[in-house]
């Protein structure tokens, strides 16, 4: 008997949300950074940034872009340099 066929799934091959934490208990800093870049109403995106303390709702900034990938860009941009200050990426679960 064969098994049906899986069709082929395309992976996105540049991230459109990031998940960061970085806590540091000797410091007391437990902060956590999400980016996630959303389409607007007149064909553009938006790159939405939340940031705080662990446990809070935080800050929440969206900055608007001309088009998917000049956000996804700016995501990138905005992830190397959290990554480079100390942020990891948050395990699921």
């Amino acid at each position: 008997m064969r098994r049906p066929r899986a069709e082929p799934r395309q992976l996105p091959l540049f991230t459109e949300s990031a998940s960061l934490v970085r806590i540091r208990p000797a410091l007391d800093e437990w902060r956590y950074y999400r980016m996630e870049v959303w389409p607007d109403l007149f064909g553009r995106a938006l790159l939405m940034r939340q940031w705080g303390r662990i446990g809070t709702e935080g800050h929440r900034r969206l900055d608007p872009h001309p088009d998917p990938g000049a956000a996804l860009n700016a995501l990138a941009r905005i992830l190397r340099a959290k990554r480079g200050r100390g942020y990891e990426d948050r395990k699921a679960g």
